[in-house]
């Protein structure tokens, strides 16, 4: 068994009278894929950003080697692919008082990363993220977590609003990412690509955790929908009409 490298015990969290998170214990293990699944108002959400820092100073999640990669991607579409990837970290040159950034390593990194994460264009490391299609803007937030050696990834939603040639890209990351030394936490409503990626299933639901040690191959994505619902495979059949 591999070593933990995340656990969160016990989480609870309100707002107002609303108890999103009811007692959450949750738990990631080094070079680790953990699909979170769940209805929307589950708590997943508001888990990930309990974990990443969103709900405390972010900057404790990144210094604790915690990147989360959005769905809007979390990028400055006026700022450029290379301002975007350091955003905040970008490397100085020269003497201390005159706080140069180093423009030229900054976009041979860009250029480099870009092509580790499978993009086959040559595009510019100076163009707007604001001209970018939707799987290119993942290509940057994900080239940014791996640059700064993040060991866990979280991904929310990475997959919404892709063609399938960037939707495939973002999942051969995910695929790959144990391989070069990372965790990720993988959300999606999209249940058949968390099948294709992940090696951990989890299930929230109404805030709770109902399931945490699934494995995707040995079930089935009807056998989980159940688990997500709390309905069983026939409740559903005569929920959608069938």
């Amino acid at each position: 068994m591999s070593k933990e490298l995340v656990r969160m015990e016990n989480v609870s969290k309100f707002y107002g009278r609303v108890r999103a998170l009811d007692g959450v214990t949750f738990r990631v293990f080094e070079n680790e894929i953990v699909g979170l699944l769940g209805d929307n108002g589950a708590g997943k959400s508001t888990l990930m950003n309990v974990l990443s820092g969103a709900v405390r100073p972010p900057s404790d999640a990144i210094a604790n080697g915690i990147e989360t990669i959005y769905q809007d991607s979390a990028l400055v579409p006026q700022l450029s692919i290379t301002r975007n990837l350091f955003l905040g970290r970008e490397p100085i040159k020269g003497p201390g008082f005159l706080n140069r950034m180093d423009q030229t390593a900054m976009e041979q990194v860009a250029r480099d990363r870009l092509k580790r994460v499978g993009s086959s264009k040559n595009i510019p490391p100076d163009t707007p993220i604001g001209s970018l299609s939707g799987g290119e803007r993942q290509a940057v937030a994900i080239a940014r977590a791996m640059y700064f050696h993040s060991d866990l990834i979280i991904l929310d939603e990475p997959t919404n609003n892709l063609g399938v040639a960037e939707t495939q890209g973002v999942l051969r990351f995910v695929r790959n990412a144990r391989d070069t030394g990372h965790s990720c936490i993988f959300i999606a409503h999209n249940i058949h690509h968390v099948f294709q990626v992940v090696d951990r299933i989890v299930v929230m639901r109404q805030g709770k955790v109902v399931a945490d040690d699934i494995d995707p191959r040995q079930t089935t994505v009807e056998k989980v929908e159940e688990v997500i619902t709390g309905m069983t495979e026939e409740e559903l059949r005569s929920a959608v009409g069938h």
